[in-house]
């Protein structure tokens, strides 16, 4: 089946007891047994749930993996992943990371004795051999990155992380599995907030793991059921219902996206726009090569970081807000928002970078909106 087929159908089977179309919310905390030992697949719901077990069977199928396991938050989703590497050994990371993945990777993990060593992508693509040894557990990628929208080549990094035994990681939050797929260019696991566009209309928190190794796998489930950070069953019934549309989102928030960075690549307020959909992108080859579409986040400069702070607090259709991916426009400072915690590091978010999270409303409502608020900038004044 295509894509938008399994979205709406994989794990959804219509209920056997009623015949609801619909995957029930099953509220409940455990499960009768018939005997000791003897029940319906389930006991326990921290251990298993009907509706998250739909929601693990269908993201698995639109990642095109074997197995999927479900969490309480992206966070919790990458608390669990580092729990397959040990003190003694490496993760290496792009440094164009998620703030709160930097946040747990330094200030977390690292105090325990873990080594973590952040690359630029540019390093990746060309030479990522030349940080991995025998020692390197993960390599944790995101692509598109977030903030700076830089393209990772998963496909060469997966190969040459492979040479040495090490895991590929990668972030695919920003893309979606209706864009790109991972595992299908050699990454070993794919994780997700759920909360952004799998669920797609900011209303839950979520996170997802994939993979096709049935090892992995294995010690996933039991990192799931004996850590606990699972997401409740109403949160599961809000992510499937989000994916059943998730293709149709998808292609509003790309051609949205695009018109809005053509439409900043020309504004005399805007000194860079970060867009991998932009031919003049740095990463647009390799996007073209592995992404269906570029995606519906954009990020840009503006000449100061007064400008920047200024500009997203004058906007009206885009609201000031951390996260992404819903159907609404969101606006944000990443470098006091959400990559604050990157303040001290070598490779801190630009702080006159401003992250738009392209939403699916009307795309004349929101380059008026853009429009409004950059004429107001210094730049725009004095031209």
């Amino acid at each position: 089946m295509d894509f938008e087929t399994r979205a709406i159908h994989e794990g959804q089977e219509p209920d056997p007891a009623t015949g609801a179309v619909t995957v029930p919310i099953y509220q409940t905390s455990t499960y009768v047994q018939e005997a000791v030992g003897v029940h319906k697949g389930y006991d326990y719901a921290r251990v298993a749930n009907p509706t998250r077990t739909a929601l693990q069977l269908c993201l698995a199928s639109l990642e095109g993996a074997e197995h999927g396991v479900a969490f309480g938050s992206g966070i919790a989703a990458t608390t669990t992943l580092m729990h397959l590497v040990h003190p003694s050994e490496r993760v290496v990371c792009v440094n164009d990371v998620y703030g709160g993945v930097y946040r747990m990777f330094s200030q977390v993990y690292e105090p325990k004795g873990y080594e973590f060593e952040f690359v630029g992508v540019e390093t990746i693509n060309e030479s990522l051999a030349d940080h991995l040894d025998e020692r390197t557990r993960i390599v944790w990628l995101e692509s598109p990155t977030n903030p700076l929208l830089n393209i990772v080549d998963i496909e060469a990094a997966a190969k040459a992380a492979h040479e040495v035994g090490a895991m590929v990681v990668v972030d695919n939050t920003f893309a979606t599995p209706y864009l790109q797929r991972p595992l299908e260019l050699g990454a070993d696991i794919v994780v997700h907030s759920m909360t952004k566009y799998l669920g797609g209309h900011s209303d839950t928190v979520g996170g997802f793991v994939a993979t096709n190794d049935p090892t992995v796998a294995e010690r996933l489930y039991f990192l799931q059921k004996s850590l606990g950070a699972i997401p409740g069953p109403f949160d599961c019934w809000l992510v499937l219902r989000g994916i059943k549309t998730l293709a149709l989102r998808m292609e509003r928030h790309c051609e949205n996206a695009r018109q809005i960075a053509e439409y900043l690549s020309t504004h005399r307020s805007v000194e860079t726009v970060l867009y991998p959909g932009l031919p003049g992108h740095p990463g647009h080859e390799i996007a073209k090569r592995q992404m269906a579409n570029f995606g519906g986040m954009i990020s840009f400069l503006t000449e100061t970081e007064e400008e920047a702070v200024e500009l997203v607090a004058r906007t009206k259709i885009f609201k000031l807000a951390e996260s992404l991916g819903g159907v609404e426009s969101l606006i944000e400072h990443p470098a006091r928002m959400t990559h604050a915690s990157t303040a001290d590091a070598p490779f801190a978010a630009p702080k006159n970078l401003v992250r738009l999270s392209v939403g699916i409303e009307s795309i004349g409502d929101l380059l008026e909106d853009l429009e409004q608020a950059l004429v107001r900038s210094p730049a725009a004044a004095g031209a």
